[in-house]
């Protein structure tokens, strides 16, 4: 693909996959490794793709060191069919669940969960327009809640949690973690589940990742409907209907670029440099460009920023494409520029994006 124009690719997502991810799926989009299909064709119940999901499974396993107690499901509907999901599976009847409100996503969750049952807002952080992140003190757990959910990452408003906060005892903590799944290592067994759309880091649109501690599944009622239902979907490990299974073949194949570069602390290094190049940029800047989030706020997946009008706002995302920098518009819920700065993005790209916030500056400070 080398003669392949490829452009920057800032998209908060569907984002940017690996090149070397997308050049072996193109060598085996019409014959998967002799068996004369694609694997868009075959079977899901065929030995051929088994080995395939299982495969994808086992490397989550290695590079997140999940427990052999925990679940891993690949599942259908995105992060945002879990916000109603994980309620109906894990807050028992009459039971409230909490929710650490510290973003768009966060919010979503709660309104969600709202509609099924009880929850409360143990800390909401719309006041600063989450910009910051709660300290310990800031939050007032319920120690009868069912779970406190909240979200690693907010994509939008660019705050992510550095260290896990605690939690009263016999409480279970719920992750939405997809906007940095993978970015970083993740020790967990500290959460009794985790949910992550792909399209940011694991791979295309299509397929969610949940990963779940097998005595959780204990609470599942009877009577869901069989595809809300966690059991029954771990149960039949993923293929309790037909899956996403191009989706996950990818997801597969990011798991091996992912071991090559030398597993999630390698990555996260890599991402630590990217994100150091883009907020020095906007710091040493004079307040030409200023960030949204706090600096101890700061993700290293997604840096929302803005400047000194919305029109040379627009002005810098119609230059930054011509200059094929993509996907540079902040979200319309909050206006300004973002720069989401996922796995595959490299380093380079990082690199580009600064010269051209330099020139910009220099050109219409």
């Amino acid at each position: 693909m080398s003669s392949v124009k490829r452009v920057h690719n800032f998209n908060a997502g569907p984002s940017i996959l690996p090149v070397s991810v997308l050049e072996k799926a193109q060598s085996e989009m019409l014959d998967y490794q002799g068996c004369g299909m694609s694997v868009m064709e075959m079977s899901h119940r065929s030995k051929e793709y088994e080995s395939i999901i299982q495969t994808a499974e086992a490397d989550l396993r290695e590079l997140l060191g999940i427990p052999t107690n925990y679940k891993v499901l690949f599942l259908q509907g995105g992060a945002t069919l879990q916000f109603a999901m994980l309620a109906m599976n894990l807050r028992p009847a009459g039971a409230s669940a909490d929710y650490v409100v510290t973003g768009s996503w966060s919010k979503t969750a709660w309104k969600e969960a709202a509609k099924l049952g009880a929850t409360r807002a143990a800390y909401n952080g719309e006041s600063s327009n989450y910009s910051r992140l709660p300290a310990q003190g800031d939050l007032t757990l319920d120690p009868q809640a069912a779970y406190v959910h909240f979200c690693h990452n907010e994509t939008i408003h660019g705050v992510e949690f550095k260290k896990e906060f605690e939690v009263p005892a016999g409480v279970e903590v719920v992750c939405d973690m997809s906007s940095d799944f993978l970015s970083q290592p993740v020790d967990v067994s500290k959460y009794g589940m985790i949910y992550a759309g792909a399209q940011k880091n694991a791979g295309p649109a299509g397929v969610t990742v949940v990963i779940i501690r097998e005595d959780l599944l204990a609470r599942t009622p009877e009577k869901l409907p069989v595809m809300l239902d966690y059991k029954i979907l771990a149960e039949s490990g993923s293929l309790h209907n037909t899956p996403p299974c191009y989706a996950i073949y990818i997801v597969g194949l990011v798991m091996k670029w992912l071991k090559d570069l030398g597993g999630l602390p390698a990555i996260h290094k890599i991402n630590l440099e990217k994100a150091g190049l883009i907020y020095d940029a906007i710091d040493s800047s004079g307040g030409y460009y200023h960030g949204h989030a706090a600096p101890d706020a700061r993700s290293i997946m997604n840096v929302p920023f803005r400047m000194p009008s919305e029109e040379l706002e627009e002005q810098f995302v119609k230059e930054a494409k011509k200059a094929d920098l993509i996907g540079l518009k902040g979200h319309r819920s909050v206006g300004g520029l973002r720069a989401s700065i996922y796995n595959a993005l490299p380093v380079e790209s990082a690199r580009v994006l600064v010269d051209f916030m330099k020139e910009f500056q220099r050109k219409n400070g």
